[in-house]
């Protein structure tokens, strides 16, 4: 398949591993994009010589395009920066932050950037600046989420209609029925982070990977309004929160629960119990764990497969 996606980044299908903290190093990264999606190393869990060790890792495990994730709130950003321009990485998605401090910048070095957001207004600010192209994320994702609470199916067709440049879903795909159905209202790619959560080379903890593979629905809500919304499992430490906010605890009580490195301690380090455990809605479809590339060639098969059952419907 071709398209502005495949096209921008040269890769074989419109599929985009997201760049989660604690989850995607340079071995996932690598395996999606062998196996023809876009695979990003998640740079936001990372120092900055990791994140090197991680950037040359990748490019000796693939020939083929990869690309890192940035949140732009990183307290050492310029670092990350240099780092990714020294290296030469071609692809940077973009997040938490103004999408107008670091893209020209970036863009002068021959890089394509993505910022990700929640609303289609953020989306052609998005534009504006300069962006290469849009993730346009909703309320199902997992992680930092939108305030709007917008879900995916209400959010791409609107930002598609604000945004000329390429656009892709995510929050809630994790198959290729959901990616045939964000192309129907819009979308010209798909960014998948919970399915790959639950792949092989996925850097998370075989415990965390165990827990989000035996999930049902409703067993993750969005949590820490009063500081940034975040998808989590309900464990303990989701508890902990849920009762400091029921009795009106303000921002500062719940940064002092959340402590810190509470998603290292949940996702990385296998604590399921009082660490931080992020994940978008979806993992209820989610019943196994494999190789990646066997889950961009299920997600992709089962999109092909979709497609053609609705032309002859």
């Amino acid at each position: 398949m071709e398209n502005r996606i495949t096209k921008l980044f040269g890769i074989e299908y419109p599929i985009i591993q997201a760049g989660m903290i604690w989850c995607s190093g340079w071995r996932l990264a690598s395996a999606v994009s062998n196996a023809g999606g876009l695979g990003l190393i998640g740079s936001g869990s990372m120092y900055p010589d990791i994140l090197r060790e991680h950037v040359r890792k990748c490019r000796a495990a693939t020939d083929k395009p990869f690309g890192v994730n940035l949140p732009l709130l990183y307290p050492d950003i310029d670092k990350h920066i240099q780092i990714i321009i020294d290296e030469g990485v071609k692809i940077v998605f973009s997040s938490a932050g103004s999408p107008k401090t670091w893209t020209k910048e970036l863009q002068s070095h021959g890089i394509k950037v993505v910022h990700v957001t929640a609303s289609s207004l953020l989306a052609k600010k998005c534009e504006d600046a300069g962006v290469d192209a849009v993730v346009a994320e909703g309320f199902e994702a997992g992680g930092h989420n939108g305030r709007e609470e917008t879900t995916t199916l209400c959010l791409i067709p609107a930002v598609r209609d604000t945004i000329s440049i390429p656009l892709i879903a995510a929050g809630g795909i994790a198959s290729g029925r959901a990616m045939l159905a964000m192309m129907a209202l819009g979308a010209d790619g798909v960014q998948i982070g919970t399915r790959f959560v639950c792949s092989d080379e996925s850097s998370a903890h075989p415990d965390y990977k165990t827990k989000v593979s035996s999930l049902k629905e409703g067993d993750t809500l969005l949590s820490m309004k009063k500081v940034v919304p975040v998808r989590l499992i309900k464990n303990e430490f989701y508890k902990q929160i849920q009762l400091a906010e029921d009795r009106g605890a303000d921002a500062s009580e719940l940064m002092h629960i959340l402590g810190r490195a509470r998603s290292k301690k949940g996702m990385f380090e296998g604590d399921m119990t009082e660490g931080e455990l992020e994940i978008g809605q979806i993992a209820a479809m989610v019943r196994d764990i494999k190789p990646a590339a066997d889950i961009v060639k299920e997600i992709w098969d089962e999109f092909l497969k979709t497609k053609e059952k609705l032309i002859k419907f």
